[in-house]
């Protein structure tokens, strides 16, 4: 019953006031980051979904788009704005997916979902993480954040798919709160996918940078 009607119920009760009460949040951010690096103040991806449908998640852009002599984007930790830095600490960053759950893309709980090119490089097991919609938090980010290779990570979304229930999204609330506001080893800088790629699904992948750093 959670599972199937309970927890989207959830997600709507939760997310819609969560919007109204932080737009003026996302809207001073915006502001600021227009004003600071003159470009769009959001950065959108495609992702994969439930079922693996594809969708445009939504966030706060942290880095900007300096290039080189060559035409070619600067490295993540050069393109990491003060600003960025900020947002990213606290998750700011995250709130513009509200718009996600709402439109029923993501939940606010949930294994993250990583790019589309992944698709085709998961077995059967690490495809189940696809079973439920994904969250802009999860078990794995409130246990390892984006230090957590993937290997480990696949398997707590994978636990988390299994025994999904009220009572473990209640939980994951909680630490995602705690990491918020007392996790001082948070990772802001970004990573290399390769750094925590350990299942070898970007090998065949042209990155060079493409996203707003490495999230999740």
């Amino acid at each position: 019953m959670y599972r199937r009607k309970t927890k989207r119920i959830m997600d709507l009760c939760i997310a819609i006031p969560l919007l109204f009460l932080t737009f003026p949040i996302i809207f001073l951010n915006g502001f600021f980051i227009f004003m600071q690096d003159g470009e769009n103040p959001f950065f959108t991806q495609l992702r994969p979904g439930k079922n693996g449908r594809i969708f445009r998640l939504i966030k706060l852009r942290t880095m900007n788009n300096s290039k080189d002599a060559n035409g070619n984007l600067l490295p993540d930790e050069i393109r990491l704005t003060y600003l960025g830095r900020i947002i990213r600490k606290t998750s700011l960053d995250e709130l513009p997916q509200l718009f996600n759950v709402i439109l029923g893309h993501m939940s606010l709980i949930g294994p993250r979902p990583l790019l589309p090119e992944y698709l085709n490089h998961y077995n059967a097991e690490h495809s189940k993480r696809h079973n439920v919609r994904p969250g802009i938090t999860g078990l794995a980010q409130v246990l390892g954040r984006n230090k957590m290779k993937f290997s480990d990570r696949f398997k707590l979304d994978i636990y988390y798919v299994n025994n999904l229930s009220l009572s473990l999204d209640l939980k994951i609330i909680f630490l995602t709160l705690k990491a918020i506001f007392f996790d001082t080893a948070s990772v802001v800088n970004g990573q290399l996918v390769e750094e925590v790629d350990d299942l070898a699904l970007s090998r065949d992948l042209k990155m060079n940078h493409k996203t707003d750093s490495y999230d999740n």
